[in-house]
């Protein structure tokens, strides 16, 4: 009779990950919207989508961005106000204005704009 042994495991196990993409953008850096007219600092990156199903459903199918890719946390502005934005990094692109972001949270998190870029407070790196 074949012995069963149920804490035998093959040699070799092969799983199929799924692509990784990396961020395009750093903390820190100023970006601008690729088809609406907002800019930001990146304060936050998701490596993929990570908002609500329905947040998602909102979007127009027609411009609705795919959800494997990183997804970036900013603090926007545009010419009526400030706010927080969350953007698919395929709709972002560098702002190479060299001008600051004016949005109130900016100095609770960064320190210091500089070469277009802020630095992140000592108290938030990890």
């Amino acid at each position: 009779m074949p012995r069963h042994d149920p804490v035998h495991m093959p040699d070799r196990l092969e799983v199929e990950a799924p692509a990784i993409a990396h961020a395009r953008f750093a903390i820190g850096e100023v970006v601008r919207h690729r088809l609406f007219d907002f800019r930001g600092v990146v304060f936050d990156v998701d490596p993929v989508f990570a908002n609500t199903e329905e947040w998602y459903e909102a979007i127009p199918e027609s411009i609705r961005p795919s959800k494997d890719q990183p997804f970036y946390h900013l603090l926007a502005e545009n010419m009526e106000s400030s706010y927080v934005a969350y953007v698919s990094q395929q709709n972002l692109v560098t702002d190479d204005s060299d001008e600051p972001i004016d949005h109130p949270a900016i100095a609770g998190l960064f320190t210091g704009f500089e070469d277009g870029r802020y630095r992140l407070r000592q108290e938030h790196r990890h």
